[in-house]
């Protein structure tokens, strides 16, 4: 069965839902999912696509939202969290030099809670250093390496290859060329995933 990218960005609140709940769905499906981070805003800018910020009848819709569908998940979250987030790119930087060192996926759980859960904007210093600190790592080396050049080039490299692919959003599920956009498409990619098909 080819593996499934999960292309998501720090940044995106539906994203929450997929990385709280990624790992037991691998494990009661048997499945492999590979953690992508990109950085959607830049995306989103290029074509013109402003969210949910400054739209208050649609903003408050997501939020219920993602109340609903985290009570379905059994996932824990205090609504709304801190949003837009400032510091999108380098919250992505961060995870994407994780992805590379092996403490990517724990990184980007541990910063959903501190946004999610404690309210803490998932931008800030404040929530990184706390999320690094949670994977045992020093922040500070880890922030100065997360704000190179080479990290910078890196996060653009990735999100120039997620749209190629025809990822326009996050959470995206990629199997070979088939994009499945949102959380709730989890399920219909792994069906292409294991036939080729959506069941």
């Amino acid at each position: 069965m080819p593996d499934i990218d999960f292309w998501y960005s720090i940044g995106s609140t539906y994203s929450f839902l997929s990385i709280m709940r990624l790992d037991d769905w691998c494990a009661e499906n048997n499945a492999t999912v590979k953690w992508r981070p990109f950085n959607v805003r830049a995306v989103m800018s290029e074509q013109r696509n402003i969210p949910f910020a400054g739209k208050p009848v649609k903003s408050s819709y997501m939020w219920r939202d993602i109340e609903r569908r985290a009570a379905k998940y059994h996932i824990h979250a205090r609504l709304p969290a801190p949003y837009p987030i400032s510091d999108l790119e380098l919250a992505n930087q961060v995870a994407l030099l994780g992805m590379t060192e092996g403490w990517g996926k724990p990184f980007t759980q541990a910063l959903y809670r501190i946004w999610f859960e404690d309210g803490v904007e998932a931008g800030s210093e404040d929530a990184m250093s706390e999320a690094l600190f949670r994977c045992q790592l020093d922040p500070l080396p880890v922030l100065a390496r997360a704000r190179s050049p080479e990290a910078e080039r890196a996060l653009s490299a990735e999100t120039e290859a997620a749209t190629a692919l025809g990822v326009f959003g996050a959470p995206s599920f990629v199997v070979g060329n088939e994009v499945f956009w949102g959380d709730d498409r989890l399920e219909d990619a792994l069906s292409w995933a294991k036939v080729g098909h959506v069941v």
